[in-house]
Parts: C-alpha cells; sequence; structure tokens
C-alpha cells in the first residue's frame, strides 16, 4: 500500500468521523426563532422613535439608524427556521404526512425571512424621521421585499394545515385544533388589520403562527431529539 493511498484513506475516515449537527440542536433552531423573532420586533416597536405600530409595518423597523437589528433579525431568524426544516426532516419517516410538504413549506418559510433581510422595504408615512407623511415611492427592492410576507404567510399557513392532517391522523386532537387555530388567526387578523387600518392586528396573527412553528420544533425535539 503506497503512502498516497494511505493518506487517502487517512482523510476519508476522518471526513466519515466527522460529525453532523445534531438533530436536537437543529430543532433548537427552530424552537429559539419564533420568540426571539416576536421579542425583538416588540422591543423595538416600542423604542423606535417615530415608529407607530398601528400603522407602521414592521418591515419598517429594518430602516433608519437603528435598522440593522430588524435586519439582522430577519437574517438569522429566517436561518434558524431553516436549520429547523432540516431537522423535522431528519425525524419524520419518509413516506407519512408532513415529511415532504410540510418540511417544504416550512423552509420557505425561513427563506422568506432571510428574503425580506436582504431586500429592504421602503420608507412610508414618516419613518424614518424626515419621510413625508404617505404611501411613497415603491422602489425595485421594495417590491422584491413585498413578496417575502405573502410567500411567508402562505408558507405557514398551509404548513399548519398540512401538520393538522398529520395531526387528525394521529388522534392529537389539541395538536389539530391548535394548528388549524394558527393558521386562522394569522389569516383572520392579518385580513382586518387593513380595513381596520391597524397593523397590530397583523403583528398579532404573525405572532401566532410564528410561534405554532417554534412550538412545532419543540414537540419534535421532546419526541425525537436525540436522533443523530
Amino acid at each position: 500500500m503506497t503512502t498516497d493511498t494511505i493518506t487517502t484513506d487517512t482523510m476519508n475516515a476522518a471526513t466519515v468521523r466527522r460529525p453532523a449537527i445534531p438533530t436536537r440542536v437543529l430543532l433548537g433552531c427552530g424552537a429559539v426563532a419564533g420568540p426571539l423573532f416576536v421579542l425583538l420586533i416588540a422591543a423595538q416597536a416600542a423604542t423606535r422613535d417615530g415608529f407607530d405600530a398601528a400603522r407602521h409595518p414592521l418591515s419598517m423597523l429594518a430602516l433608519g439608524e437603528h435598522g440593522w437589528i430588524q435586519t439582522a433579525n430577519f437574517l438569522v431568524s429566517g436561518v434558524l427556521v431553516l436549520a429547523s426544516a432540516a431537522g423535522l426532516r431528519r425525524v419524520l419517516a419518509p413516506g407519512t404526512t408532513g415529511r415532504t410538504w410540510g418540511v417544504r413549506l416550512i423552509a420557505v418559510y425561513g427563506a422568506s425571512l432571510v428574503w425580506a433581510g436582504v431586500f429592504p422595504t421602503d420608507p412610508m408615512d414618516g419613518f424614518p424621521a424626515g419621510t413625508p407623511a404617505g404611501a411613497g415611492e415603491v422602489s425595485w427592492h421594495g417590491m422584491l421585499h413585498n413578496l417575502a410576507p405573502v410567500g411567508m404567510g402562505l408558507a405557514l399557513s398551509a404548513a399548519c394545515l398540512v401538520f393538522a392532517r398529520r395531526f387528525a391522523r394521529e388522534g392529537r386532537r389539541s395538536w389539530t385544533i391548535y394548528s388549524v387555530a394558527a393558521a386562522a388567526a394569522y389569516l383572520v387578523l392579518g385580513l382586518a388589520a387593513f380595513p381596520a387600518e391597524e397593523f397590530r392586528l397583523m403583528l398579532a396573527g404573525g405572532a401566532a403562527i410564528w410561534t405554532w412553528a417554534a412550538v412545532l420544533s419543540i414537540k419534535f425535539l421532546i419526541e425525537h431529539g436525540d436522533r443523530a
């Protein structure tokens, strides 16, 4: 056996022995993502000068002097959700409800958060300070940003229903009701926000469904977090 062969075999063995990210870590990322996202938004909404949660969408927190905080919130939370999708894929048995589309929809949710961080929304209605009142002009990155909440909301709502179907088949009534209720709260409150001109309703609906995704990760972390 040549020296080159020994070296190659040693490298291959090291590659095989290299541990993957533990499943419990991936699911833990999902458990953190929702609460982190909501808490950072709430903290900023309460402290940012000129920001009015009733009339300013939460995405506008990414604008202005301290906008980097919300941009980081979008990006970090999105990556954490994508990690949780990988964890869910590991613990859900192939061929079972949620293994394909449930995981994909959670991944779309995570990708939408990252998308929102990459493409910022536009200033409007007096925020940040110095911005004229009214809707303002829509930029190319503002148009791209607007795809994020649509993709995120539709993907998460569909994920709720996919997992509700799984839980119903398993006879888990409370989880079935919770999953359907989370999607309903998001859709009803989100749709009500526009005619009421009250974006806090949209934030409340978002918090309900983002928290659901986190609790879903916690559920599977408790049940299957010991899998490699």
